[in-house]
């Protein structure tokens, strides 16, 4: 006979009795998931062969302590029968049948085939997911339009306050840190092209390296970037909760359209917004690239400004601009569209984050080489 015994303040216990080619369990106590570690051992240790378990001086049962008496009768071919039990409990019988009729097998993980299949293979997945991605947020936007369309024929449906909110939070609060990136970018570049340009003997030509780059692309690239990982995020995160806790349903349930209460407001804060950032990213990083340039080449802020004014057309303030309002426009969609996209668990909250932001910053970039594209054959 082996007894394991409890603490003098815990009545916990188990006694293994050997006898009639049978190994007899007897626990005592309170079986719960604090207590029953220590059983576990023994527990395994005593259950080969035929095993029955005395339950008439078992205490409180939970699951966990459920299935470790159950583990000790698993070799049984009749493992929840009378055979395997003696003595009365209210319950514990039917939690042990319980546990293990809900205990789920794992699968083994399916082996994975390698080579250049398997590569080909993944890479098909992959593309056929870039294709359902590109589709669903094509239908995203047309949704997104139509509920515009329908939004302004009624504008009083439109909801003020969270688009006013929405443009505080998205645009005027990333005010400082775009002004501060666009301000180093502009400085970056007028010290490079100052480095690079005074080997030749043409070091006043970084005032229109500066002005073209920033005006052109640096200004806007480094807003929609900005955006797209600071309130694009913001908006997925947002979203996806309120789709966790099944807030978006209850809103269906009440005829409030999601689109119109979550969708349109940040969509319209983001076009609205985009073109007054890109203003103040060029603007700081002309002031970023005046600077460095005075430092380095001893060009006066002054005649900066003059021959910015005179060698830069304004086409190129425009290129840049016009810009901004797309990229603020697909980086909402993008936004909204993962954060409806969520599924009841942290996991996908987390996963749609993330490929929120991959996606905008992508489609932003793409979406930039193909106004090059186009300016180019424009000749602008």
């Amino acid at each position: 006979m082996a007894t394991v015994e409890g603490r003098r303040d815990d009545p916990t216990g188990l006694d293994v009795i050997e006898a009639d080619g049978a190994t007899r369990l007897k626990p005592s106590g309170d079986w719960t998931v604090h207590e029953i570690g220590r059983f576990e051992r023994p527990m395994m240790k005593a259950a080969s062969g035929r095993v029955v378990i005395d339950l008439s001086e078992l205490g409180h049962l939970d699951t966990a302590g459920a299935w470790l008496l159950g583990q000790a009768t698993e070799g049984s071919d009749d493992p929840d029968g009378d055979a395997c039990f003696e003595g009365e409990h209210p319950y514990a019988r039917r939690l042990i049948a319980e546990v293990r009729e809900r205990m789920a097998e794992c699968e083994d993980e399916p082996k994975r085939d390698g080579g250049v299949v398997a590569m080909f293979a993944r890479i098909g997945r992959g593309m056929i997911g870039f294709r359902d991605e590109t589709v669903d947020t094509f239908a995203f936007l047309g949704r997104t339009l139509t509920t515009a369309a329908s939004t302004a024929v009624r504008p009083h449906r439109l909801r003020w306050t969270a688009t006013i909110a929405t443009m505080e939070s998205a645009g005027v609060n990333a005010l400082p840190i775009i002004a501060v990136l666009s301000f180093f970018i502009g400085a970056v570049v007028a010290f490079m092209g100052a480095n690079l340009l005074e080997t030749f003997g043409a070091s006043i030509f970084t005032v229109e390296l500066v002005g073209i780059a920033v005006l052109r692309e640096f200004g806007v690239l480094i807003t929609a970037i900005m955006l797209a990982g600071r309130s694009n995020s913001a908006f997925t995160a947002a979203i996806g909760s309120m789709k966790m806790q099944q807030e978006i349903d209850a809103m269906k349930v009440i005829g409030v359209d999601p689109f119109e209460a979550l969708v349109l407001p940040r969509v319209i804060a983001c076009v609205v917004m985009a073109p007054l950032l890109t203003l103040a990213a060029m603007l700081a990083g002309i002031f970023g690239g005046m600077v460095v340039s005075w430092a380095t080449l001893d060009i006066s802020p002054a005649f900066f400004i003059q021959r910015l004014q005179s060698a830069i057309d304004w086409s190129q303030f425009f290129v840049g601009m016009s810009k901004a309002p797309v990229f603020g426009l697909v980086i909402a969609v993008i936004g909204c569209r993962q954060g409806m996209k969520v599924k009841g668990d942290v996991e996908s909250l987390g996963r749609r984050t993330t490929a929120s932001v991959v996606q905008a910053i992508f489609a932003v970039i793409v979406i930039d080489a193909l106004f090059a594209m186009l300016y180019l054959e424009l000749d602008i």
